[in-house]
């Protein structure tokens, strides 16, 4: 029997503000143990919590750049549960009535264009961290209160690949207007993932397994397919699927139950009392709806249009805000875009991911890259000495007429000098010119790498090239 793959995705994404969502704590990341709480975060009693304004406009943010409606009367629920890192029993988060509903986003697969679509967005608080150690197990209520915007979707994804690019399309989006940093590695970006399978053409969903634990696109996409098979191996062997949520091991590949899935009902939820609605006024929402920025999408198409880039490359650009606004600010700078876009996405790119940095910790700017192609379009330098100058660059941030001074990689386009050159190497190669006489006019890259060789790397090959030419029509 052929199975349908179902996943939907639950994303936990923290939002960039000041100010934890129901107190006036700071939210930075990495502070000591225990030093960004108080009695509002921590629960103590007679503490009230009070709504923070920012993270309700974080949240329409989300849910206008995603396609949402926007509840304009939402209200708060306390979702009760008892765990150490929970210091009130209970989370403060939305219920019946969520803030952003019914949006999507568009990926794009081998199949074209396919929209996934957005349940709800919702408002909440994060819990603390908890640290298991041999004797104990220690918790740090720093995160305690942190805001979140939880986006689920719906059940619209039909392969572990199609989820991980519905994520990154997501964080994308989350970054590009500003409301999270979206750093898996430092968890301000999470997600949970609902998975089943039933037969194909049934409109029943098989029972479902939730994955947690997975830190990067990677490893989503992975534990996706471990996740599939495992349950096409019990249904093949008429077994059952149990709901129930599972672990990811990223270091051996595998899930592994950690309890049993619970219901809605199991955490109780009812109205938050110590808690107003929120009001949204369509003024405010139009507001909002202004300050957007220019979404991936749209950037994508005016890139391809206005750069005349191929849409893969448009594609790539664009998925990040900071990497489109680099690719930009280059372009600004007189240097062709089709060439920054090569340089970008080739050269730059390997190093940053060879040395695992985001382009925020790139020490050039987009000036010196533009520099860079400009000295190569001037035939100052060769493209091979343009990799060494821009390896220096990546790894010094030093400009690259500095570095090309420092490193004598000025190219050499003196018709004479090239020409003595080529002379002493066509009577060295005798049978390459006759060769060519043959009708082998391959020989020639032969021929230009020997007066490469012989000038040390430094002649212009384009003035090289076209003196061999001359020289062997002579001949």
């Amino acid at each position: 029997m052929n199975y349908e793959t179902i996943i939907g995705l639950e994303v936990h994404a923290e939002l960039s503000t000041a100010t934890k969502i129901y107190c006036g704590c700071s939210t930075e990341f990495g502070g000591e143990p225990n030093t960004h709480c108080c009695p509002v975060c921590l629960g103590l009693p007679g503490s009230l919590p009070k709504v923070n304004k920012k993270v309700v406009e974080y949240a329409i943010r989300a849910g206008l750049a995603t396609n949402c409606s926007i509840t304009q009367i939402s209200s708060m629920a306390r979702k009760n549960y008892f765990y150490p890192d929970c210091p009130k029993d209970y989370q403060i988060t939305q219920d019946e009535y969520p803030l952003c509903t019914e949006g999507f986003i568009e990926i794009e697969n081998e199949g074209g264009i396919k929209k996934i679509g957005i349940e709800r967005i919702h408002i909440e608080e994060d819990a603390g961290k908890l640290l298991h150690l041999s004797q104990g197990s220690l918790v740090d209520y720093n995160r305690a209160g942190v805001p979140l915007i939880e986006i689920v979707s719906k059940p619209d994804m039909r392969s572990p690949e199609e989820a991980r690019l519905y994520l990154e399309k997501l964080r994308s989006i989350l970054q590009y207007i500003g409301v999270s940093d979206c750093r898996m590695e430092e968890g301000s970006l999470r997600c949970d993932a609902n998975i089943s399978l039933r037969p194909e053409g049934e409109e029943r969903f098989g029972t479902k397994t939730e994955i947690k634990n997975m830190n990067s696109f990677k490893a989503l996409e992975k534990a996706l397919e471990y996740e599939r098979s495992r349950q096409l191996e019990v249904l093949g062997q008429k077994g059952v699927i149990h709901q129930e949520t599972r672990r990811w091991d990223d270091q051996r590949d595998i899930t592994s139950i950690m309890r049993s899935k619970e219901q809605a009902h199991d955490y109780r939820y009812f109205p938050e009392p110590d808690l107003v609605t929120i009001n949204v006024s369509s003024e405010w929402i139009e507001d909002i709806r202004r300050s957007l920025p220019e979404l991936p999408d749209k950037k994508k198409n005016r890139f391809i249009n206005d750069y005349d880039l191929p849409a893969y490359d448009a594609g790539i650009l664009t998925s990040s805000q900071k990497l489109s606004d680099f690719f930009e600010d280059c372009v600004k700078c007189g240097c062709d875009p089709k060439a920054a876009s090569n340089w970008i996405m080739g050269e730059m790119m390997r190093l940053m991911k060879e040395d695992e940095i985001e382009i925020d910790d790139i020490k050039f700017k987009p000036s010196d890259l533009a520099q860079l192609l400009m000295l190569i379009d001037k035939g100052t330098i060769s493209k091979t000495a343009a990799k060494k100058v821009f390896s220096e660059m990546f790894g010094s941030g030093e400009s690259p007429k500095a570095i090309v001074k420092e490193k004598g990689l000025v190219q050499n386009s003196d018709a004479n000098l090239i020409h003595d050159i080529v002379m002493e190497v066509l009577s060295k190669n005798a049978q390459s010119v006759t060769d060519y006489k043959n009708g082998k006019t391959r020989v020639i890259g032969f021929l230009v790498g020997q007066v490469m060789k012989a000038s040390k790397g430094k002649a212009n090959p384009k003035v090289v090239n076209q003196i061999i030419k001359e020289e062997l029509e002579k001949l």
